[in-house]
């Protein structure tokens, strides 16, 4: 398996779009959105603000494109120091093969990190270092591998909507980052707090995730684990 660091114009610009279009906050965004451009996002003409969105997009690429290719090629050079043994790892862990022989990160201008659930495309912010980058691009790539786990048989009983997958794969895959001594030596430099963080984006999910880390640690196995967890949650819920 091998990651590859892309520039994906169109790409980018779709991931955009549909976000806007979904009326998502803009600071989910790595730099800020034009006002008068968001406001558009959320009229009825379409067409206008596809057009206004392309020329914003384009205009960032034009001004900064010969600094997004070296950027490019540091994440590479960077991730490719871990990569062989960082997919046989996560096979180890999990127990299931990676189910695309090769994957892509979008480096992007404003997309921060986005994973595509269980497919083989994901995005990363260009304003890191391409060191620090590493864990972050990692939870990404879990995310999409744990979403092909639930596509085994043995999940179809629980009838998981795609929101609780999503839930799952987060927590789990700040677990593997950040809970496996192995997986700890890609980014070593990380502080104790960063290994397990409850201080992300996503603080609708702090209490499961603070609820499931005991689980995690003392899993029989990776599946045994997700397993675990939805009954846990699906228990909470009723």
């Amino acid at each position: 398996m091998k990651l590859n660091f892309i520039i994906d114009q169109d790409y980018d610009f779709s991931v955009i779009y549909e976000l806007l279009r979904q009326g998502k906050d803009p600071e989910v965004f790595a730099e800020k959105i034009d006002s008068n451009l968001l406001k558009k996002a959320t009229s009825q003409e379409r067409e206008e603000f596809v057009k206004a969105l392309k020329d914003y997009t384009k205009e960032r690429y034009k001004e900064s494109f010969p600094f997004l290719e070296k950027t490019v090629t540091l994440y590479q050079e960077s991730w490719d120091e871990i990569n062989d043994n960082f997919f046989s790892l996560v096979e180890k862990i999990t127990g299931f093969s990676w189910k695309h022989e090769e994957y892509f990160c979008v480096v992007s201008f404003f997309n921060r990190g986005i994973s595509n659930w269980g497919g083989n495309r994901i995005i990363r912010g260009w304003g890191e270092n391409p060191y620090l980058m590493r864990k972050i691009t990692a939870h990404e790539l879990l995310i999409s591998h744990i979403f092909t786990i639930f596509e085994k048989e043995d999940f179809d009983k629980y009838r998981l909507t795609d929101n609780e997958k999503w839930k799952l794969a987060e927590i789990s895959s700040f677990a593997l980052c950040g809970l496996e001594e192995e997986m700890l030596k890609f980014w070593p430099w990380i502080t104790e707090n960063e290994k397990y963080p409850l201080n992300h984006n996503y603080p609708h999910i702090y209490k499961d995730q603070k609820n499931l880390k005991a689980l995690y640690e003392k899993k029989e196995s990776f599946v045994s684990f997700l397993k675990e967890s939805i009954e846990i949650m699906e228990r909470e819920e009723d």
